[in-house]
C-alpha cells in the first residue's frame, strides 16, 4: 500500500496534502495518508460537473456501457489489492473482503449492462377524443449533477452502487467516502480516469463535514444520494432543498424461523448455517445484519443450542487470518458503545448465551447471542451495527410477525417456513422493503431493488432501480397535422 493517495478533482488526481491519516483497524498502526478537500477544491468540482451535464448526456450508451466495462476488467485484475486494502482500512475479514470485490465487480459489470437498456414507451393518447391522432412518446433524461455520500463499511460496493449507476444514467456526480475508509472509493476513481470520461465527470473527495455540507445544501446538485445512519440522513433530507433525495439508511433487521424451519438434521443445519452468517458475516456491521431472532417455542430450545454451539467455534480476531470470521468494528467509540448495549440489556434481565465477559476491551468484539431481552432495550430497538443478535420465543405467527413491525426501522426481514401461505401472509404484512423467505435479510443480490421504509431510507438502490432515480421523464406529444 502506498503511504500516500490523492484525491481527484474532475477527473484528476491532486495531493495538495496528506491531512487524512487512515488507520489499519486492527493494528491501530498508520496505513496511508490521504489528501483532503476544501472548499476550492470542492467548488472546482461543483463546476466541472456542471460542465460536464452536456457531454455526458452525449455520451452514446455503448460509450458509457465501454467504461463500467473497463472497471469490471481492472477490477478484476486487482482483486487481491482490493480485498487486502478492504482488510486493513475497514478491519474486514479477509473472506468477506474477497466477497465484496466480487459484489463491487458484479455491480459494474450490472450496470454496464443496464447502460444499454434505458428503455422509455410509447404512450396510448387515445383514451379520449380530444387526443385523437395523437403521438406519444416518453424518455428518460439524466438528472444531472448528483451529489454521492458513502458509508465506512462497504467502502467499495457502497460507492459501486452509486458510482455505477450514476455513469450509466449519465450524470456526472461528486462523490464523499467515509473518512475511515476511502482507500476503496480512491481506487475506483484511479481506475475512471484511465476512461474516456468526459472531463469533469467525476470527482471523489475526502473532506470534513463542513466542505462536504455542500453536498447536501449545494442547489447545483440535482440529487443527494447518501447512505449511512437514520439520525445524519433524515437531517441531510430536511436541508437538501428542491434536489431528489435518496436515502438508504439503518436497520435491526429481524427472522421469524416458523416451528417447521428444522425438521430434520439437514434442515436444522442449513438454518444455523444461515443466521450465523446473517449476525455475523463482516462482524455484523451491516444495516442488514440480523439482530432480531424470533423462534417459535416449539423448536427454540433446539435451534438456541445448535446455534450457541455454532457462534462458539466462530475466530475473533487479525482480519487478514484465514480463519477468522469476527474482526474489529471500525472504532473505539463503536466498541465502547456495543459492550454498553450488551451489558445494559444484561443488567435489566437478559441473559448472555456466548460471547464477551463484563469488562473487556479493544476494537475486536466477540460474537454474542443473549436471549429475552427487554423489548425496550437498545439491542432490540436500536440498530447495534456489531456481532450481536438477541433471541426470543413466539407461539403465533401472526404475533411473530407484529413484533418484527415493532420497530422504527424497515429495511429487509427473513422468515423461515415450509408454508406458502404463511410466507406470503409476510410478504404482504411485514413493514419492510423486503422479504426473504427461507433465508437470511443480510442477502442481497446486487440488481435487486433495495431499499426501506419507515427509518430505514427513502427511494430504492439496485442498479437499475438508482438509474430511474438518475433519470426523469420526459414526455413528447406529437399533435396530427391538419392538411392529411
Amino acid at each position: 500500500m502506498t503511504s500516500s493517495r490523492p484525491y481527484y478533482v474532475a477527473s484528476r488526481a491532486e495531493a495538495p496534502n496528506a491531512d487524512l491519516e487512515v488507520i489499519d483497524k486492527h493494528s491501530g498502526a498508520l496505513a496511508a495518508r490521504v489528501a483532503m478537500a476544501d472548499d476550492d477544491a470542492m467548488e472546482r468540482a461543483i463546476v466541472a460537473a456542471q460542465d460536464a451535464r452536456e457531454p455526458m448526456r452525449k455520451l452514446p450508451a455503448h460509450a458509457r456501457r465501454d467504461v463500467l466495462a473497463h472497471c469490471v476488467k481492472r477490477f478484476e485484475e486487482r482483486k487481491e489489492e482490493l480485498a487486502q486494502l478492504l482488510c486493513v482500512e475497514a478491519g474486514k475479514p479477509i473472506k468477506d473482503a474477497r466477497g465484496e470485490v466480487v459484489r463491487l465487480i458484479d455491480t459494474f459489470r450490472i450496470g454496464a449492462e443496464e447502460a444499454t437498456r434505458i428503455f422509455g414507451e410509447v404512450l396510448p393518447m387515445d383514451i379520449t377524443p380530444r387526443a385523437d391522432g395523437y403521438l406519444g412518446f416518453v424518455k428518460r433524461v439524466p438528472i444531472g449533477v448528483c451529489a454521492l455520500i458513502t458509508p465506512f463499511n462497504f467502502p467499495l460496493n457502497l460507492v459501486a452502487h452509486k458510482v455505477a449507476p450514476a455513469i450509466a444514467a449519465g450524470c456526472p456526480f461528486v462523490l464523499k467516502p467515509a473518512s475511515y475508509t476511502p482507500l476503496g472509493a480512491l481506487l475506483i476513481a484511479e481506475v475512471l480516469a484511465e476512461t474516456e470520461l468526459p472531463r469533469g465527470a467525476f470527482s471523489v473527495l475526502p473532506a470534513k463535514r463542513e466542505v462536504a455540507d455542500r453536498l447536501v445544501t449545494d442547489a447545483r446538485f440535482a440529487k443527494l444520494s447518501f447512505t449511512g445512519s437514520a439520525e445524519v440522513g433524515w437531517e441531510m433530507k430536511a436541508r437538501a432543498g428542491k434536489k431528489l433525495v435518496t436515502l438508504e439508511l439503518g436497520g435491526n433487521a429481524a427472522v421469524v424461523v416458523d416451528e417447521d424451519s428444522a425438521h430434520d438434521d439437514p434442515s436444522l443445519a442449513d438454518l444455523i448455517e444461515r443466521l450465523t452468517f446473517g449476525a455475523f458475516y463482516q462482524s455484523g456491521q451491516s444495516c442488514i445484519s440480523v439482530q432480531r431472532i424470533l423462534i417459535h417455542a416449539r423448536i427454540y430450545d433446539r435451534v438456541r443450542d445448535a446455534l450457541v454451539a455454532k457462534t462458539k467455534t466462530l475466530v475473533a480476531g487479525d482480519p487478514k487470518d484465514e480463519k477468522t470470521s469476527i474482526g474489529p468494528v471500525i472504532s473505539s467509540k463503536d466498541a465502547t458503545r456495543i459492550r454498553a448495549s450488551i451489558d445494559d440489556a444484561v443488567t435489566r434481565g437478559a441473559k448472555q448465551l456466548c460471547g464477551e465477559s463484563k469488562g473487556e476491551s479493544g476494537n475486536v468484539i466477540a460474537a454474542s447471542l443473549l436471549e429475552d431481552a427487554p423489548r425496550d432495550c437498545d439491542l432490540v430497538r436500536k440498530e447495534v451495527f456489531g456481532p450481536v443478535a438477541v433471541l426470543s420465543r413466539f407461539d403465533d405467527f401472526d404475533h411473530a410477525l407484529d413484533q418484527v413491525n415493532d420497530s422504527d426501522f424497515g429495511l429487509q426481514a427473513g422468515v423461515f417456513t415450509r408454508d406458502l401461505h404463511r410466507a406470503l401472509r409476510a410478504w404482504d404484512r411485514l413493514e419492510v422493503g423486503g422479504v426473504l423467505v427461507n433465508d437470511v435479510p443480510s442477502f442481497r443480490v446486487d440488481h435487486m431493488p433495495y431499499g426501506g421504509v419507515k427509518d430505514s431510507g427513502l427511494g430504492r438502490e439496485g442498479v437499475r432501480y438508482a438509474i430511474e432515480a438518475m433519470t426523469e421523464r420526459r414526455l413528447l406529444a406529437i399533435r396530427p397535422s391538419a392538411a392529411r
